[in-house]
């Protein structure tokens, strides 16, 4: 017999969200990590409310993220990943989810009027914001960049144009993966610097070229003859992908050719399922962007001049790979 039951543990899981997300927020994971790990050395630390702190763990121990004994805590395996001070520290995505809670709270005057009343544009955003999506990139990317590289042969391209390339997660997989491979990365003046960073710590400097501009307005670096786009067709309307797929096809040598990394929807738009929620993550967060169907790429990208357009990898999350080629 049916019973409300499941539907309303779905319901509930914002309850959840929000307490791990406040913890993050507050970065009571990295604290106890380092051993302020009581409820009145954190409230003290933070200036926080004693008992709202208290209730707070209690919480982060339900959901498993904390242990406790004799009202001291300590990360748990899995809390483990959201202190900054892990190596593999999911935290930067973390505190990206909750930069987009707000957002997602308007989620239903999105539905109303088509779009999002309360939508704060990219170039308004604060740099907390800015350093918070691109260390998500980065943790999102990290070893699912390694596993592309490893199963793609990029052996005869020699030059990458890594467009929107971030923190240039797969500008360093790609070139540890083929040691005779530069690359570009062609990104905002205000990523630049996260980059250049990350390629340094890397030891790749002597092979990576860093050029700050906007896609939207400006052209793109020439000479290349591998371009990368790496989740970023989602955040385009259909009519902002093609124009940027024409600066590509513009910039990069005849022969070479374009990659594609995003949720690739399947004719139904309801598979990858993630594509199909991520989907509303668009609606609320960009103005026009979308996950796109194969055929919907493939339809943009034969109007700008590729040839041999093939999906070359059909993914569950944000792991769909298009590639094409501009003619000879």
């Amino acid at each position: 017999m049916e019973n409300p039951m499941a539907v309303l543990e779905k319901v509930r899981g914002f309850m959840q969200s929000r307490i791990i997300l406040t913890g993050a927020e507050l970065d009571l994971f990295t604290q106890i990590h380092r051993g302020e790990n009581t409820v009145s050395a954190i409230a003290k630390t933070n200036r926080l409310n004693s008992r709202a702190v208290n209730r707070l763990l209690d919480a982060l121990v339900v959901y498993g993220l904390l242990a406790k004994e004799n009202d001291t805590y300590q990360l748990t395996p899995e809390g483990l990943f959201l202190s900054s001070d892990h190596p593999e520290s999911a935290l930067p995505m973390v505190l990206h989810m909750n930069e987009l809670w707000n957002t997602w709270s308007h989620l239903t005057d999105t539905v109303i009027q088509g779009n999002n009343p309360a939508r704060t544009p990219i170039s308004d955003d604060s740099e907390k914001a800015t350093n918070a999506f691109i260390g998500a990139m980065h943790v999102v990317g990290r070893r699912l960049s390694q596993i592309i590289a490893e199963s793609i042969d990029l052996s005869p391209y020699h030059k990458l144009l890594d467009i929107g390339g971030a923190s240039g997660t797969y500008t360093i997989a790609f070139l540890k993966k083929n040691s005779e491979m530069t690359s570009v990365i062609f990104d905002l003046k205000t990523v630049i610097p996260i980059a250049e960073a990350k390629i340094r710590e890397s030891g790749l400097q002597d092979r990576v070229e860093l050029v700050g501009g906007d896609f939207y307005v400006d052209e793109l670096p020439e000479g290349c003859d591998l371009a990368l786009l790496s989740a970023i067709i989602h955040q385009n309307s259909p009519e902002q992908n093609l124009a940027l797929y024409q600066k590509i096809y513009r910039a990069i040598l005849p022969g070479g050719a374009l990659m594609i990394r995003d949720a690739i929807m399947d004719e139904s738009r309801i598979s990858p399922p993630d594509g199909a929620v991520f989907a509303i993550n668009m609606l609320v967060a960009t103005e026009g962007g979308d996950t796109y169907t194969f055929q919907e790429i493939k339809s943009s990208l034969d109007t700008a001049g590729f040839i041999d357009i093939r999906q070359i990898q059909h993914g569950e999350h944000m792991d769909g790979i298009v590639t094409a080629r501009k003619p000879s």
